[in-house]
């Protein structure tokens, strides 16, 4: 039997078979032989050393790559294995059954070239064995296939030189001469032997986890693997490869059909190496169910994923699998955990995860239960604890996966507690940090969804400090990462699009605004649909604002998203005292208030007591509203985003003015003047995110504090200004100054 120039007799019988590439490596190892110490540098052949264990792992490759890795290593004895096959390609059949011949003779002597038990060694002999099986008709078709092989390779050696010599001198790109598994590659090569086929698996199985840029495309990595269970449909890992494969895009049946394939011929073949069959079988049995149950969690379908792990737990339980019984329970949380008691299980499953020594389940037993105890408004001092608990089972057992994930939920714990600069400083460390755990490739371990939220948070920080260059940045960065049809993609999606919205509203334009909400929607339900309600409210359609957010806070209030609720209820409130009712905001900003403390969210709390002070303001005591501001800049204007602190500022200057009614003229006048100091560091701020309605406001109450204070000069200039971002931005009906 032939197949692209691969000639072998039973495909199933043998591991390994001759092909024109490993001829072509079959004479790069003669020549190594043949040439003395003297003739190649140490530095040439450490380099040759190096290139010999992918060449001799990898799949096969054209003959012109493999000229060009060589010459990269040693040209001259790149030159001298171009000779050598031109001569046997060019010659006759019994060139190359001497040279078949003559390789035996690496193993003679008593200082043979060629160890017998190393890693050469086993390849020449598993060659020369394969070489020895072959029928005569077999050998010629090999032949046929050698030259075949050397004829192609020539044309692209040509075809290499003329482009050199039109482009003229250009650098070699390193990513040309990397010896990892490239398209290009795996598509001129035959169907990969045993061996070469494990490596082939096991690397594109690194890069999916790690880095999935690196690894083939969906498509192109599922041609591969459907030509290898062509020839062995029993292949489980290239089952389980296309199980992965499938997930990357979102393919529900495809993933659970290589799912299923992968645990039966798991146990067709005896791969469990149980001495009880029985054993084998319930084994596999189990874990199949396990992973459907994740499977289908993964996608949604939780009675499904429920049923699965039901009968996991059932053949488990009849084993005494205490193993996998554990990884039942945490699936078990994961499930249930919108149930009050789910962190019942959480803890029971932490504990038993230690009493069994699994680290890994334990660790992310303790990262849940972290997660869960944050939203339910437990100190910061106490998770920071419990992780430095989990982060000690890290680094005892070199669980750097686990490492990268705890940082990130530092980070994310950090900006749900609005402590802006502690969450800067995780997510920068994560970032800095180099993987521990060693791949082949080497690939470090950055393109997992770890790197993707912190990279996530340092665009939104940055954004939410005006540096919209510096996020634009690093959206750009996340795009090159993490390309849209990868599995992590959707979070920097959402992320662009939620900076997108904010510059819009803050630039005043609602339409543009309005048409990004289809694709937050599409990504996350409920933040479109709170954003949608943004966009009516701006645009002063309150009545289609408020059902909006009455349906979105009765759905909230169910999920027990504290941090939504109160950002509904603040919106609410807006509502109520832009429609100047501040009376009946009043108890709906208490409650946000309340919340706000009860679950330690500090930024949200500032943002309510904001609200409060203007609706005391508009209620007219503006002397309760300016003390209650004190109590509430500071942490704004350490953590807060720039827009909040222009906010801020320009509600103490509202303040400021409102309480200086009552004072004498030269009182008045100096609290006057430190009114317009605030607004002045206020239309900086909102400079800064390019908030021209705010500005406009700002412009506006600075040039009647100027007529008040008879400075004629410096209030033409805020009328001026005023005047020019009136003329670009119409006021949508909304009396000015009424704006927080």
């Amino acid at each position: 039997m032939m197949t692209n120039g691969v000639v072998h007799a039973n495909l199933f019988g043998i591991k390994d078979w001759v092909t024109p590439y490993k001829i072509a490596v079959l004479v790069l190892l003669n020549e190594m032989g043949r040439t003395g110490e003297g003739a190649v540098s140490l530095v040439e052949r450490r380099k040759l050393n190096q290139l010999l264990l992918p060449l001799l792992q990898g799949p096969d490759i054209t003959l012109s790559k493999l000229y060009k890795l060589i010459e990269e290593s040693c040209p001259q004895l790149a030159n001298s294995v171009q000779i050598r096959i031109k001569l046997m390609a060019e010659g006759e059949l019994k060139d190359m059954e001497q040279f078949f011949d003559d390789l035996s003779d690496s193993f003679s002597g008593t200082e043979p070239e060629v160890h017998k038990t190393s890693v050469v060694g086993l390849f020449l002999r598993h060659m020369i064995l394969a070489y020895s099986k072959l029928s005569f008709s077999q050998v010629f078709k090999l032949y046929t296939a050698l030259q075949q092989y050397f004829q192609n390779g020539e044309k692209k050696t040509v075809e290499d030189a003329d482009m050199d010599r039109e482009d003229g001198e250009k650098q070699m790109e390193k990513e040309e001469l990397d010896v990892s598994v490239r398209e290009e590659e795996v598509s001129c090569s035959g169907p990969l032997s045993q061996k070469q086929a494990e490596f082939f698996l096991s690397q594109q199985a690194a890069l999916l986890k790690n880095d999935e840029t690196k690894a083939l495309t969906p498509a192109s990595l599922q041609k591969e693997l459907n030509n290898l269970l062509k020839f062995n449909p029993d292949f489980a890992e290239a089952h389980y490869l296309s199980y992965l494969n499938n997930l990357r895009v979102q393919d529900v049946f495809s993933s659970t059909h290589s799912l299923l394939h992968y645990f039966d011929r798991l146990i067709l073949t005896g791969a469990e190496g149980k001495s009880n069959g029985e054993e084998g079988y319930g084994r596999s049995l189990r874990y199949a169910a396990l992973n459907l149950a994740a499977l289908h969690c993964r996608f949604g379908h939780y009675q499904q994923a429920e049923l699965a792990l039901q009968e996991a737990i059932r053949i488990a339980q009849e084993s005494n699998d205490h193993v996998c019984l554990q990884h039942c329970l945490s699936w078990l949380y994961v499930l249930g955990q919108k149930r009050a008691d789910s962190y019942v299980l959480l803890e029971h499953s932490v504990k038993k995860a230690v009493h069994f020594g699994l680290p890994y389940l334990a660790s992310l037993g303790i990262q849940s239960l972290v997660q869960q105890r944050a939203f339910a408004g437990k100190t910061a001092n106490k998770l920071m604890d419990a992780l430095k608990d989990s982060d000690l089972l890290h680094w005892k057992h070199s669980l750097s996966e686990l490492i990268d994930i705890s940082i990130a939920q530092k980070t994310a714990i950090w900006r749900l507690y609005g402590r802006s600069t502690m969450a800067l400083q995780q997510a920068q460390m994560l970032l800095s940090m180099n993987s521990l755990e060693s791949l082949n490739a080497g690939v470090q371990q950055n393109n997992t969804e770890s790197f993707a939220v912190a990279l996530c948070h340092l665009a939104e920080l940055h954004a939410e400090q005006g540096c919209f260059a510096a996020a634009g940045e690093v959206l750009k960065h996340l795009k090159d990462r993490f390309p849209p049809n990868s599995q992590h993609a959707q979070l920097w999606m959402l992320c662009d699009q939620k900076i997108q919205f904010d510059r819009a509203m803050n630039d005043g334009k609602f339409h543009l605004a309005d048409s990004l909400v289809t694709g937050i929607t599409a990504l996350n339900g409920i933040e479109g649909v709170y954003r949608k309600a943004v966009v009516l409210q701006a645009q002063n359609q309150m009545t289609e604002a408020h059902k909006l957010l009455q349906k979105l806070l009765t759905y909230c209030q169910k999920l027990k998203n504290t941090e939504m609720v109160i950002s509904v209820l603040l919106s609410v409130a807006e509502l109520y005292w832009r429609s100047s009712s501040p009376t009946i905001a009043m108890p709906v900003l208490l409650e946000a208030l309340a919340l706000s403390k009860e679950y330690r969210l500090q930024y949200l709390a500032s943002e309510t007591v904001l609200n409060l002070a203007y609706a005391q303001l508009i209620l007219g005591i503006p002397e309760q509203a300016l003390t209650l501001l004190h109590m509430a800049i500071e942490p704004i204007l350490a953590d807060g985003a720039v827009l909040d602190k222009g906010r801020a500022m320009f509600l103490v200057s509202k303040c400021q003015v409102a309480s200086a009614a009552s004072y004498d003229p030269v009182k008045k006048a100096e609290a006057l003047e430190a009114a317009i100091q605030n607004l002045s560091e206020a239309k900086n701020y909102f400079a800064q995110v390019d908030c021209r309605e705010r500005i406009r406001d700002v412009a506006y109450f600075q040039a009647r504090l100027y007529h008040a204070l008879g400075k004629t000069q410096e209030r033409n200039h805020c009328a001026m200004i005023f005047r020019q971002l009136h003329q670009e931005l119409p006021a949508h009906g909304v009396p000015l100054i009424n704006h927080l």
